[in-house]
């Protein structure tokens, strides 16, 4: 059945290895990165609209033109549907903003498909990956392969786990498995990927992911191994320009993780917990002292 309006849902991504090969040609860092989405969302409406674009959110924080990726693709993909193609986006956010999860990314996928869907899917998945990387280096991850109705109106897509090469949009998809509890805390400041990409340098890596070992354990399904194995060397740009970062991760550690990481450039720091009281506690701990702290597991509200 046609609709002219669809709301989606648009996962959050946490970084379980993140490794910078070298410099490419390009002026990008060649990557080599395991990304995870999590069961914190945003909700994307969308309405098929008379002519052009018309974007609102429920965050003053973010903007709503060209400077917005959601924008971005919309206006991308509108071009290729022809004239008269049009579409209004109403972002609700609760991903935090600026905080290394693919907020912005996730909200363009979600774009992506949901407009296709509402025109009559004109696109297959590889015009939508193309569109996806020229709008950004995360988006093509973000991106899912179907997503399914499943109640009046909303799309759901089964969440992804994906090793992400080049510069983050060769992706090789992995086994869906789920990690039950996890602990994620925003500092009360943002950081810029473009600058901590800009003061990466490989001599100040003192240990880089053990990705094959980390890879083993995710098939193994061994959530102890799995943790263990993670690692991000932008950890060594960012906490050294935010000591914070280092200090929630080692309170992570004491409170009962089994491990914890900053994910993407920063600066939110998650972590893996044995059990659900262990967490909840962590949990409770940390909304003493931080506003954004969530306790999430693996998205799969596809399934």
């Amino acid at each position: 059945m046609m609709r002219n309006r669809i709301i989606l849902e648009a996962p959050a991504k946490i970084n379980l290895t993140l490794d910078v090969i070298g410099k490419r040609d390009d002026g990008y860092h060649e990557l080599e990165t395991v990304m995870h989405q999590i069961n914190l969302f945003d909700r994307i409406a969308l309405e098929i609209w008379d002519q052009g674009i018309e974007l609102a959110t429920s965050s003053s924080e973010i903007p709503v033109g060209e400077d917005n990726l959601a924008y971005k693709a919309a206006l991308a993909i509108l071009k290729k549907c022809g004239p008269g193609a049009g579409i209004k986006i109403f972002i609700e956010k609760n991903i935090p903003i600026g905080a290394g999860l693919a907020g912005g990314s996730t909200d363009a996928a979600a774009v992506l498909a949901g407009i296709n869907y509402l025109y009559g899917s004109r696109f297959s998945c590889q015009d939508l990956l193309e569109l996806a990387a020229a709008v950004g280096s995360d988006v093509p991850f973000c991106l899912p392969e179907h997503y399914t109705e499943h109640y009046s109106g909303v799309l759901m897509s089964p969440g992804a786990t994906a090793i992400a090469r080049g510069r983050g949009e060769i992706l090789e998809p992995l086994p869906a498995k789920t990690i039950p509890f996890i602990l994620l805390v925003k500092p009360g400041f943002q950081l810029s990927t473009a600058q901590i990409y800009a003061e990466f340098g490989l001599q100040a890596v003192n240990q880089s992911p053990d990705t094959r070992s980390f890879l083993q354990a995710w098939y193994n399904n061994d959530i102890i191994s799995i943790a263990t194995y993670m690692g991000n060397v932008l950890e060594s740009v960012s906490i050294r320009k935010k000591p914070e970062i280092g200090i929630v991760k080692a309170r992570m550690k004491e409170q009962g993780a089994i491990n914890a990481l900053m994910s993407g450039s920063g600066p939110s720091v998650f972590g893996i917990f044995p059990d659900e009281a262990t967490a909840r506690q962590a949990f409770t701990e940390f909304k003493q002292d931080y506003r954004e702290v969530y306790l999430v597991s693996s998205y799969g509200r596809g399934d």
